[in-house]
């Protein structure tokens, strides 16, 4: 199965320059976890997650209202195409360790999957299961 069939395909982005607190708005009001991060031409330059927020910014003590995406969101971003297979997806999801995969063409965002469209919209149980059981071999229980 493509990943064009199963992508979340209204991918709301945003710019590198505004500040966290407007990102974490975002991501409260749309109910996701992550939200790709582009340049002005609309070309995907990062990402920036809950954990982002949480980690880099609050936990730090920086202001979220004032300080940019830029200083906190993730670099160096695993991205896939939409006609890669959901196969191919999966297993880079397990070998990035990440739940979310920028969907781009010509560098540009047209999506996002997710480790959930994996296991809902294409019956890839075993795919979501392997890549989970790759994402989560790191964490250590107590």
């Amino acid at each position: 199965m493509k990943i064009k069939e199963v992508m979340t395909k209204h991918t709301v982005t945003v710019g590198q320059d505004e500040p966290v607190a407007a990102a974490a708005r975002l991501l409260k009001r749309d109910n996701i976890g992550a939200v790709p991060v582009c340049d002005e031409s609309g070309h995907l330059q990062g990402i920036l997650t809950d954990r982002d927020i949480t980690l880099r910014c609050v936990a730090a003590g920086t202001d979220p209202a004032r300080t940019p995406i830029r200083d906190i969101m993730s670099t160096g971003i695993y991205t896939v195409s939409p006609t890669d297979s959901t196969e191919t997806a999966a297993a880079l999801m397990g070998k990035a360790q990440v739940r979310r995969l920028p969907v781009c063409e010509n560098g540009k965002v047209v999506g996002m999957l997710s480790l959930g469209d994996l296991a809902c919209n294409c019956g890839c149980d075993m795919e979501a299961a392997a890549a989970l059981t790759d994402i989560s071999s790191g964490v250590r229980r107590r």
